[in-house]
């Protein structure tokens, strides 16, 4: 099997889910009002959106030759990580069984893609303002998470320690490492950008509940599902999982304040015009 079959599997697998998301949160309207509605809105976060890609562009170019200047400027924590948790992840791939792998698989590749995209096709067709959030929180996950990656050097459990820790993800579905060789680097476990994304989608999707009916519930749902495979995998430690949520809840913050920020200048400009209007 190629590349290219293993991402037209997933591209597939993903638009399924979102057909399912969109039939189950979007609220029935008229079809011609929502594709205005969401047209408009893009065309807002438009700026939003060009900046998120090439924060995206940026860390693809980057990452390889990031690996490289963190061996020259990094640290290397990979033992420091071992000496303080250290055969969590073993002990953790100890329950593993074949229903239980099937499962983290599904949530590390498929669950995971699902979870970073739906959302911007979700709210795209309601209001800007967690479609704002969503895409200054990403770029800021990516750039931090990138940064981090060139001042720690730090190697999952699978490298490691082999020897206790198995690559479950690869053993139950081989062709997924025609997928992660593309994205990731052996170097770059800390943060977990899998758990830092993940779980910056649920914390957005909580904070704007009750628009979206129990999407909140299910974005929670899939966050843990993505943070706790990335270990039960052997890909990360505890120690980059809880990185990637601190991460998270750092960008979610800083977006929030950036796009109330940038509303509230908005907001303001009107009534300055028209107060000087008046003088």
């Amino acid at each position: 099997m190629t590349l290219l079959h293993v991402v037209l599997q997933v591209v597939v697998v993903v638009a399924l889910l979102h057909i399912i998301g969109l039939y189950t949160f979007v609220p029935v309207r008229d079809v011609r009002s929502l594709l205005s509605d969401a047209q408009t809105n893009a065309r807002d976060v438009a700026p939003t959106a060009l900046l998120f890609g090439i924060v995206l562009l940026a860390n693809g170019f980057i990452r390889d030759a990031g690996v490289e200047l963190s061996w020259l400027i990094g640290v290397n924590i990979t033992g420091r990580i071992h000496a303080l948790e250290g055969q969590f992840v073993a002990t953790l791939q100890s329950y593993a069984t074949p229903e239980l792998t099937a499962l983290f698989s599904f949530a590390y590749i498929f669950g995971y893609v699902f979870i970073l995209t739906f959302p911007v096709v979700l709210y795209v067709f309601h209001d800007t303002k967690p479609l704002l959030t969503t895409l200054v929180a990403y770029s800021l996950n990516y750039a931090i998470g990138l940064g981090s990656y060139v001042l720690f050097v730090a190697y999952g459990p699978r490298n490691y320690m082999p020897e206790l820790v198995e690559s479950l993800l690869y053993t139950s579905w081989p062709q997924a490492q025609l997928l992660t060789s593309q994205v990731n680097v052996n170097t770059n476990v800390f943060p977990s950008l899998h758990a830092s994304l993940a779980v910056t989608v649920a914390l957005i999707a909580y904070r704007f509940r009750g628009r979206y009916g129990q999407w909140h519930s299910v974005a929670i749902v899939l966050a843990t599902l993505i943070a706790v495979s990335t270990m039960y995998l052997g890909i990360h430690w505890l120690t980059d999982v809880i990185g990637g949520v601190v991460l998270a809840v750092l960008s979610v913050s800083i977006a929030t304040r950036i796009v109330d920020g940038n509303r509230n200048r908005t907001a303001i400009r009107p009534r300055i015009r028209r107060r000087l209007r008046q003088l």
